[in-house]
């Protein structure tokens, strides 16, 4: 039992220790589809770096690493993905996020992201 117990208090220690929210400021871009326009951030490459670095072995389908994100007076919930070819994770935004913050692509935004451990 009482190896049970320090491996948990380790495991917690550890857990409190890694810093898992991310202050961070980038780009609104468009990515034209067919039938609708989706509106995309690429986070910058090093905390895209320090991202995989902490959180890498988390990641689930296509990648992806669940998130929490603070953008002016918004938070939600969602995912990010990783881009190979641009070495960065993708912030995909919501049309109810952009109408609520009043964000249009080729904006710049400052926003937090919470990697949700």
């Amino acid at each position: 039992m009482a190896a049970f117990h320090a491996k948990a208090t380790t495991f917690l220690y550890t857990k409190a220790m890694i810093k898992n929210k991310f202050n961070m400021r980038a780009k609104v871009w468009l990515y034209p589809a067919q039938h609708a326009a989706w509106h995309f951030i690429t986070l910058p490459k090093k905390q895209s770096g320090e991202i995989t670095k902490r959180f890498g072995l988390l990641k689930r389908g296509w990648g992806s690493l669940p998130v929490v994100v603070t953008m002016g007076d918004t938070s939600w919930r969602t995912s990010i993905f990783p881009d190979k070819k641009q070495g960065a994770y993708l912030l995909p935004l919501k049309a109810e996020v952009r109408k609520k913050e009043k964000i249009k692509a080729g904006d710049m935004v400052l926003f937090s992201l919470e990697v949700r451990v």
